[in-house]
């Protein structure tokens, strides 16, 4: 059995420099000052261990305005996911000091959903709802966004005749999912205008991953079942590929019956996946080969 190791994989530079603010917060934190992060800085529960170790408490809170509720003092640190505006004046009105961990290709969108708005166009986002980087981007422009998970969503739009529509997505999205709504949204709307804000970091790793499963038996992605762009790097696989591919979260839950007459294995991981967890899924991997190839029968003289 070989492993293949499809590159590039793991931390995009989003999460590096999230994790990277959210530690030196906690560990410069005064003596008694509470630090918390308002939501998963990213989605991986070994991330949040680690930062937890620094000091950073975390709040686990779906909607990040009564998230707010629970932090009475200190300092809060927005996830790497965006966050609205509407949040950041609340947390500022309480007296709370703020701390910004969104991603700069997310604060991208963020600036390209004010400037759309701000010409007179209603933005179509595609999203998942209820992740948290649609919320802070709809937070950008109450009224002026409408987000569409689904192509069968954008049938069900009902604009006034003549309203100047743009559209843009999600960072961590698959990109042929959303094409798919974007043309159906060209098709019903032709002068709409588009920006397809998938990230790069989610592009390249979908693309290697797609390209590697064609020479594979089969791919394993190591990452979170709450991490999005983790979950569309399996679906990309399976769909795109037409291989069989496997979420894991440590190498505790890999199934060595998943390899059954398997030779060829790729493994890749989401964007927030820490390496060292990535580097225990090979090893485990390998040696389910080793221990078959130890069991195995000596032939007879």
């Amino acid at each position: 059995m070989e492993v293949v190791r499809i590159t590039p994989r793991g931390y995009c530079h989003g999460v590096v420099e999230a994790i990277r603010i959210a530690k030196r917060v906690g560990t410069e934190r005064a003596e008694g000052e509470k630090v918390t992060m308002l939501g998963y800085l990213v989605h991986n529960e070994h991330v949040t261990r680690e930062l937890q170790e620094h000091g950073v408490e975390l709040v686990d809170a779906p909607d990040r305005m009564k998230g707010l509720d629970q932090i009475e003092s200190g300092t809060v640190v927005f996830t790497a996911h965006g966050i609205s505006p509407q949040v950041v004046a609340e947390a500022e009105r309480r007296g709370l000091n703020v701390v910004d961990a969104t991603c700069s290709d997310v604060t991208r969108t963020h600036d390209l959903v004010r400037r759309l708005t701000d010409e007179g166009r209603h933005v179509v986002y595609i999203g998942k709802r209820g992740h948290p980087e649609p919320a802070g981007a709809l937070g950008v422009a109450p009224g002026l966004t409408t987000l569409v998970e689904r192509i069968e969503e954008v049938d069900e739009l009902d604009f006034p005749p003549g309203t100047p529509l743009a559209v843009t997505c999600q960072t961590t999205l698959s990109m042929w999912d959303t094409k798919a709504i974007i043309d159906r949204l060209v098709e019903r709307f032709p002068d709409i205008s588009v920006h397809n804000e998938i990230c790069l970091a989610t592009q390249q790793r979908q693309e290697a991953a797609v390209i590697a499963a064609t020479d594979v038996d089969c791919v394993v992605v190591v990452g979170s079942r709450r991490s999005s762009n983790s979950l569309r790097l399996v679906q990309v696989v399976e769909e795109r590929a037409g291989k069989p591919a496997f979420l894991v979260d440590t190498a505790a839950e890999l199934q060595e019956a998943w390899f059954a007459g398997m030779r060829r294995i790729g493994v890749t991981a989401g964007a927030s996946t820490p390496t060292q967890l990535t580097r225990e899924v090979i090893a485990a991997i390998e040696a389910f080969e080793a221990v078959q190839q130890a069991g195995a029968a000596v032939p007879a003289l």
